[in-house]
């Protein structure tokens, strides 16, 4: 492309946009059908000017103009309550729900992982021992022992704030490291299933298979499916980047990514009522059915929040990403 006479050819229709955005007066109707039109056209300019000759002084006048319009026309907008019903009520479930063929399978297998790791461990004392020694062992099992007290070793709220933030944190972790090709995903998930992996066995071993199941299950049903989402959402992040599908990669990466940072604000509160539980509940002197009963209704609800309305909300369309006025603008790539 002939940079002079693509400039020479179209500047006038950069002028007019520029002098249509810098009237202080209100526009009228063809005036503002005029700046659409140029917006589009100023658009598709720029992605010409950068893909066949870059020019680093009229790409950014382009730019700037292109990012002036496209504020003219879209207008400012402030976050409300709106946005927030939005998002809890539709687009959180809804992003939640269509990753389910990535999640659902992260629960099952690493599910499966952790109880073979726990039979493996509970079933070979010569593993056992490689963990820790016998003394160590028992005084991790024994009724009183450290896996009981860990949960009331703390004041009950700021035991619920640390194993938020730790969760949150390794939920985070899961949907931003997705990036790599999923890789550190895998780290993450596998480390979690062996620290469950070894509980398991250890206190099968012992005898004490169902206090354990007691003191695990009220909390850590819904917050392994919080780590499960992330993790199966981080690893549909990766698999983006191998196979955008029909999308061009960049625009698949952009629209996965803003759904997993989205996912991640509504996991966090997700993981914000499994702490309370664990805080609150776990070490509780309630008994143990109704500790578990607790956990188990927690865990249904989230599981009805994201097929019923999450269900409803995918199938009428809502993908979790931000709405179409608040996304960048998809620029032409044609004249």
């Amino acid at each position: 492309m002939d940079l002079d006479v693509f400039v020479s050819a179209h500047r006038a229709e950069w002028d007019r946009l520029d002098t249509l955005l810098s009237r202080r007066r209100r526009l009228d109707g063809a005036e503002v059908d005029e700046l659409v039109t140029l917006y589009q056209r100023t658009a598709t300019h720029l992605s010409l000017i950068q893909s066949s000759a870059p020019d680093p002084q009229l790409t950014g006048r382009l730019s700037r103009l292109v990012a002036r319009a496209r504020s003219t026309v879209t207008g400012t907008r402030r976050a409300s309550w709106r946005d927030v019903v939005r998002f809890l009520g539709r687009g959180f479930p809804a992003a939640v729900y269509r990753a389910r063929h990535w999640w659902v399978p992260t629960a099952l297998v690493s599910t499966a992982v952790a109880i073979l790791l726990g039979w493996w461990i509970g079933g070979h004392p010569e593993v056992q021992s490689s963990i820790a020694a016998p003394s160590q062992l028992r005084e991790l099992t024994r009724p009183g022992g450290q896996y009981e007290t860990y949960y009331s070793s703390h004041p009950a709220s700021a035991f619920a704030a640390q194993v938020w933030t730790n969760n949150a944190q390794a939920a985070a972790m899961c949907l931003v490291l997705g990036i790599f090709l999923g890789v550190p995903v895998l780290f993450i998930l596998f480390e979690n299933m062996l620290n469950l992996g070894v509980g398991f066995g250890l206190m099968s071993s012992a005898g004490r298979l169902d206090t354990f199941l007691g003191l695990v299950l009220p909390h850590g049903l819904l917050e392994l499916t919080a780590v499960f989402v992330a993790a199966g959402t981080g690893l549909r992040l990766g698999w983006t980047l191998i196979d955008p599908g029909p999308r061009t990669r960049r625009t698949a990466l952009a629209e996965e990514g803003r759904a997993a940072i989205a996912m991640a604000i509504g996991l966090a509160l997700v993981l914000a009522v499994s702490g309370a539980i664990e805080g609150f509940v776990t070490p509780s002197g309630l008994p143990t059915w109704a500790r578990v009963g607790i956990g188990v209704a927690a865990e249904l609800a989230f599981l009805t929040y994201v097929y019923v309305l999450g269900g409803r909300a995918a199938r009428a369309g809502e993908t979790g990403d931000l709405e179409a006025r608040e996304r960048s603008a998809a620029v032409p790539t044609a004249a």
